[in-house]
């Protein structure tokens, strides 16, 4: 899977809008949908960021499944 997807799935797996995700992390939720909207790839830092808000170790959003 890609990084938009499995940022998306978890978001909403733990049912987290991207409004409280932006507070959490930092990210504008302009930035946020556009990342899961594959517009705009994230840099390592944002994702640093997602995952430490989203409580999941940052390996958990990069994760291939085949």
């Amino acid at each position: 899977m890609h990084i938009e997807i499995l940022l998306k799935q978890i978001r909403q797996n733990k049912s987290v809008t991207l409004n409280n995700l932006s507070k959490k992390s930092g990210v504008s939720t302009t930035h946020i949908n556009d990342i899961e909207n594959n517009i705009k790839s994230p840099s390592l830092l944002v994702m640093v960021r997602l995952s430490k808000a989203l409580d999941v170790d940052i390996t958990d959003l990069y994760k291939v499944k085949w």
